[in-house]
C-alpha cells in the first residue's frame, strides 16, 4: 500500500510557501526590527522567552525545533531544564511532563550526562520562608503572612503557591530571578485566560528591573509563535500595569492580591 505522506519530507518540501512565509515574518522582519528589540534582551534569553511560550502555548514541534536554535545561541543544558520545571506550577504537571521528555530526548542525542547537577537550594524545612520571602521580593510587603491569608476553604492553595511554587522552583539556580519572571510571564501569556496572573507578573518583571520597553520586546519575539490575539493582551496589560504602577507613590498595585483572591 503506498502512502502519500513520507516521514521523511520536510515541510520546505510539502509546503515552501509557508515556510516562505514564517520564516520571513518570524526571522527576519521580526528579529530585525528596533522597537521589537531591547538591548537587555540577548540572544539566548530571547529563546529562553520563545520557548516558554511555545510551552504555554502547547506546541511540541515547535519546541522540538527550537531546542537546537537555543543551544546554538547559549543556553545552556540546564537553563533548557529550568524552564520546563518553571512551567510546571503554571501549565500543570500534564502540559510540562512531554515537554520534559522531549528535552532528555535532545540532551542524550548531544551526548549530555544526565542527570544534570542539582539546582535545588532550599532544605524543606525552609520552603515556607524562603518562599515568602521571593513573594515579598516580587510582589511586596503585601505578600507577607499570605499563607494564611484568604477563605479557611482555600487558605491551603495559599499556603502551596507559598511553599510548593516559589518555595521549590523561585528559589532553583540555572536561571536568575528576573530570567525566572520573564519565563513565567511568557508561560501565562501564551495559555491565554490568565490576565489577572499575567498582569500580578508584569509588576513582578517591574521590581525586577524588566522594564516596559523590555517586556514589549519579550512579547514581540514571542508572537509568531503565539500569535497576534494573545500577543496584543498581553500589551494592553502590560500598559494597564504601568498606568496602575504611577498609582499609589509609586507602589505597585496589580500584583497586589485581594485576600480571598489567588494571582500566582
Amino acid at each position: 500500500m503506498n502512502h502519500f505522506w513520507n516521514d521523511d519530507r520536510t515541510l520546505a518540501q510539502t509546503d515552501p510557501e509557508y515556510i516562505e512565509l514564517f520564516s520571513r515574518f518570524a526571522y527576519d522582519e521580526v528579529v530585525h526590527e528596533p522597537e521589537a528589540n531591547d538591548p537587555k534582551l540577548g540572544e539566548a534569553d530571547r529563546c529562553l522567552a520563545i520557548i516558554a511560550s511555545i510551552i504555554g502555548a502547547q506546541g511540541m514541534d515547535a519546541f522540538e525545533m527550537m531546542l537546537p536554535i537555543a543551544y546554538q545561541a547559549g543556553v545552556t543544558s540546564v537553563q533548557l531544564k529550568e524552564v520546563v520545571y518553571q512551567a510546571t506550577p503554571y501549565a500543570g504537571f500534564a502540559h510540562a511532563l512531554p515537554y520534559l521528555k522531549k528535552l532528555n530526548d535532545f540532551l542524550n542525542a548531544e551526548n549530555v550526562a544526565m542527570p544534570l547537577p542539582g539546582q535545588a537550594t532550599v532544605a524543606d524545612d525552609e520552603r515556607m520562608a524562603r518562599g515568602e520571602q521571593v513573594e515579598i521580593r516580587l510582589f511586596g510587603d503585601v505578600m507577607k503572612d499570605f499563607h494564611r491569608k484568604g477563605p479557611e476553604d482555600t487558605r491551603h492553595i495559599n499556603a502551596w503557591l507559598t511553599d510548593a511554587c516559589f518555595g521549590d522552583y523561585y528559589t532553583r539556580g540555572g536561571l536568575t530571578l528576573a530570567q525566572r519572571e520573564m519565563v513565567t510571564f511568557c508561560l501565562l501569556v501564551a495559555q491565554g485566560g490568565c490576565e489577572a496572573q499575567v498582569r500580578a507578573h508584569i509588576q513582578a518583571n517591574l521590581r525586577l528591573g524588566n522594564g516596559e520597553h523590555f517586556l514589549i520586546a519579550v512579547v514581540s519575539q514571542c508572537l509568531p509563535y503565539i500569535g497576534y490575539p494573545r500577543a496584543l493582551n498581553a500589551i494592553a496589560c502590560i500598559r494597564a500595569a504601568i498606568g496602575e504602577r504611577g498609582e499609589d507613590d509609586g507602589m505597585p498595585a496589580a500584583h497586589e492580591p485581594d485576600t480571598d483572591r489567588v494571582d500566582a
